[in-house]
């Protein structure tokens, strides 16, 4: 074994040894002449060790998150991996978009036009000032739930497991770490912004939850800065505002991918950072 670091034994690192374990570090814990000494099997393991040391250390919400987490029934090995019973908001929305995508054919029947933003049966989208005044006019005859039902228009089987896989990953920690309310205002929040400005700069036509993922996504990223209780790579942050970023290209079109909902996508991101910024991280 080889010798890493020595500490006093008033510091509790049961927690940390425990995340060791579940990243798969060998190690042991000793105590020596009124200090406690860490080793570990692996040398080269010291120095991103260590790194997570100190910070476990000096952050004392990342203690309680690493805590939080060891005590959890939603993480197994270390990863998050919960059950239905733990997400039920989010496991229905999936459902509920499952279903409408079968209902509407892939929204190629005339339901979807009663799912879109505004029923482009009857009205004239074609500038700007004609959507501002369909959206009004479809609003104040009762017609709000065109607001967030676009979430569930989707128009191919690999579009709707691919949100749904994203959400569910994503939503299922915000719903057990956060609260059902908390998901709800989120989901909302997200739906009107991505699908409202998507809708005003490219009209109807467009569907899916992507908006909601992004904005979820946004959400995580930036409020798990304020209190780190998520799990998710970093990189999945980098690589979603990548591709969106590729999405305002001919990219996508080249490759036979279609025209994506850009605008939704950016929305809801931004709908998901305003959010975060705005309502307190949920301390655990």
């Amino acid at each position: 074994m080889y010798r890493v670091k020595q500490l006093d034994t008033s510091v509790n690192l049961a927690g940390f040894s425990q995340w060791l374990r579940e990243q798969g570090v060998a190690h042991r814990i000793s105590e020596e002449g009124g200090f406690q000494v860490l080793w570990l099997e692996n040398p080269d393991h010291a120095e991103p060790v260590l790194a997570a040391l100190d910070r476990f250390l000096a952050e004392p919400a990342l203690r309680q998150a690493v805590e939080q987490q060891n005590r959890s029934p939603v993480h197994v090995g270390g990863r998050w991996q919960p059950a239905p019973r733990h997400a039920p908001v989010v496991l229905g929305v999936i459902v509920v978009a499952v279903l409408l995508a079968w209902v509407t054919a892939m929204g190629r029947n005339e339901f979807a036009a009663l799912m879109m933003f505004i029923d482009p049966r009857y009205y004239d989208w074609s500038t700007f000032a004609l959507r501002l005044d369909a959206v009004t006019d479809s609003l104040s005859g009762g017609q709000v739930w065109r607001l967030i039902s676009p979430d569930f228009l989707h128009f191919s089987w690999t579009h709707i497991i691919f949100n749904s896989v994203m959400l569910w990953f994503l939503g299922s920690q915000i719903e057990w770490f956060d609260g059902r309310a908390r998901l709800l205002v989120l989901f909302l929040g997200t739906s009107i912004f991505s699908n409202g400005l998507q809708f005003l700069v490219s009209g109807p036509l467009f569907g899916g939850l992507s908006g909601v993922v992004y904005g979820i996504l946004g959400y995580c990223w930036l409020s798990q800065r304020k209190a780190p209780r998520f799990q998710f790579p970093p990189a999945l942050v980098t690589f979603a505002v990548g591709w969106m970023v590729i999405g305002f290209t001919p990219l996508p079109e080249v490759l036979g991918l279609g025209r994506m909902a850009n605008e939704a996508h950016l929305g809801g991101f931004v709908a998901g950072l305003l959010l975060a910024a705005l309502m307190p991280a949920r301390r655990l």
